[in-house]
């Protein structure tokens, strides 16, 4: 009994408690199980808002966003906190360093902070329903999103190395809205273009300029930019696949309720990333 007990603690100390502590970032075995727990997450999530008769269209997507980046930016004031960028500035600043309620832990790094922001996002959605206020979504999460941004805002050293990566992601943008003319379908193009486009200047040009080593934590773009060496390969990449999928959801003749939320699913795994990487370079954490 203690020799499989044993392996087992080994096996998830190794593939998942290790790679978080250390932040080593992902490995193809954790990669494959969260991925896994993804997709029966949303599996579930949909059957819900089948059940609940939830609308996804482009007023609710746009209500979801604030969210997301509420989501990129708890991240990165963990980051900030846990790179000593975070400082003591004002008494607000100071209680969140003193309440480590953002220290570096399961919760406040991926894939915890994503659990945590999904529950941020389907309590409000159920108050509000509840209260018949549910236009105010949107609201809600951009409140809670700004406290967090306005955290970081003193710290922003290095703002406008964000211009190019903001540029590199609104071409394709307006190409991906002009030509599928559908601002949902479109969003999934933005989303993986900034993150693109954030991975790539970060770690091949913001990196190296003010002497700090950045490495793609995910494995299927840490392995695109070691075959190419350079990370603007994996740029290519994204708007590749992101243009083919908006492409090929458009066409679909699927329902279009379930394909607003598989774009919103899609979009969301582009924005995240990509809000966290911009948020963390400007702080320089």
């Amino acid at each position: 009994m203690t020799g499989p007990v044993g392996n087992t603690g080994n096996f998830i100390e190794d593939y998942f408690i290790h790679p978080l502590v250390s932040q080593t970032g992902y490995n193809p075995v954790n990669t494959a199980v969260y991925a896994i727990i993804a997709i029966i997450a949303l599996y579930f999530i949909w059957d819900i808002f089948k059940r609940k008769k939830i609308v996804i269209d482009k007023k609710f997507v746009y209500a979801v966003l604030p969210f997301i980046l509420l989501g990129s930016t708890m991240r990165v004031v963990t980051d900030s906190i846990d790179n000593n960028k975070f400082k003591a500035i004002t008494p607000i600043h100071e209680a969140i360093i003193n309440s480590h309620i953002y220290d570096y832990g399961y919760l406040t790094v991926t894939p915890g902070v994503y659990l945590v922001t999904a529950a941020i996002l389907f309590i409000s959605m159920g108050v509000l329903h509840l209260i018949k206020k549910s236009q105010y979504l949107g609201h809600v999460g951009l409140i809670l999103w700004l406290f967090h941004f306005l955290l970081l805002v003193p710290f922003m050293q290095y703002i406008m190395d964000a211009i190019p990566i903001l540029i590199l992601a609104l071409i394709p943008t307006i190409i991906a809205w002009k030509y599928l003319k559908n601002e949902i379908y479109a969003l999934i193009v933005a989303g993986h273009a900034l993150d693109g486009a954030a991975t790539f200047y970060v770690i091949d040009v913001f990196g190296p300029k003010i002497g700090k080593l950045y490495f793609e934590q995910h494995v299927v773009g840490g392995f695109i930019g070691a075959v190419f060496g350079t990370f603007f390969a994996f740029y290519l990449v994204k708007l590749a696949i992101s243009f083919g999928v908006a492409h090929l959801l458009k066409k679909e003749k699927e329902d279009e309720n379930f394909k607003n939320f598989i774009a919103l699913a899609i979009m969301i795994m582009g924005f995240a990333p990509g809000i966290r990487d911009v948020l963390r370079m400007v702080v320089g954490a």
